[in-house]
């Protein structure tokens, strides 16, 4: 494994973390205690020492499952969470963002952790109107002057502009960026990366992996059921993903490479960029994302 500075603040970070919005249940399958215990047991072992994880994975449920696995073993690992959100069923949300509902979270998110403390406390894609809060930044600031946060970050929502958000950094004291980015979504590298560079903010690449589609398990034609949060997507959204997929490993993915670990090498391969936070099911796929690490220089 190979770890990198994490922007200005004093962690230092595997460059493979473990996303967990899958333990939360709306991946197509709920997760046991065991199993996550069996994931993040291997990826300790591997070297990953970055989890990311959110409110709404469920009721705060990735959140006790992470916590319960990792309980004796809490100063091994860097925990970012999030709030902003409740989980109010199957891929739904409702916003949480008064000063009210952002106390309640934190000390809800702390009890599911089972910890006195969060690494990195993330707003969770929130609105302009919401981000630019000086009450919520001040309860931000003292939470972290009282040791319950560590350093606060931003986990910008896709769908708006990020860099009002991303120039205001300083000013909300903000020092760890989350952002999506992969091979089908370059956007971040015209202006969020340049930025956040100059800032010398911390970058985690959220969704690497493009929600499976840059794993080359699914090809042109493929269909996702029920229960898996990529059949809420249109299906001409889908197949133009997968034709695009397609074309890549053809022309870009080097023989012999499984495609998995080279596109997660490739978001690490940008200067902006300090760790990737892929998901994964099974202890297999976390032993594929790891070996990720080979590939970077």
């Amino acid at each position: 494994m190979k770890y990198r500075r994490l922007g200005k603040t004093d962690l230092n970070v595997s460059v493979i973390g473990v996303g967990t919005w899958q333990f939360g249940g709306e991946w197509g399958k709920d997760f046991t205690q065991d199993e996550v215990n069996q994931i993040l047991g291997r990826a300790q072992q591997l070297g990953i020492n970055l989890i990311d994880t959110a409110e709404c994975y469920g009721d705060h449920t990735s959140e006790r499952l992470i916590g319960a696995a990792i309980k004796n073993q809490r100063d091994q690992w860097i925990i970012a969470t999030k709030f902003g959100h409740r989980f109010t069923g199957f891929m739904q949300r409702s916003d949480e963002r008064s000063l009210a509902d952002v106390k309640k979270q934190l000390e809800d998110s702390l009890k599911a952790l089972q910890s006195d403390y969060i690494d990195i406390y993330q707003f969770h894609s929130v609105r302009d109107r919401e981000f630019f809060n000086a009450e919520l930044w001040k309860f931000l600031w003292n939470a972290k002057r009282e040791g319950k946060i560590r350093h606060i970050g931003n986990s910008i929502s896709s769908n708006i502009d990020p860099l009002p958000q991303i120039e205001a950094s300083p000013g909300a004291r903000v020092e760890v960026l989350q952002i999506l980015y992969n091979r089908l979504d370059r956007r971040p590298e015209e202006t969020a990366f340049p930025s956040a560079q100059k800032q010398n903010l911390g970058v985690f690449a959220r969704v690497p992996l493009a929600s499976g589609f840059l794993t080359a398990k699914y090809k042109p034609g493929a269909k996702f059921p029920p229960g898996d949060a990529r059949h809420e997507q249109k299906p001409e959204e889908i197949e133009r993903k997968l034709r695009e997929v397609e074309r890549i490993a053809r022309e870009e993915v080097p023989p012999g490479v499984p495609m998995a670990q080279w596109a997660l090498a490739w978001c690490l391969r940008n200067p902006a960029v300090t760790a990737v936070i892929p998901g994964c099911k099974d202890v297999k796929q976390a032993e594929s994302n790891a070996k990720a690490a080979d590939s970077v220089p």
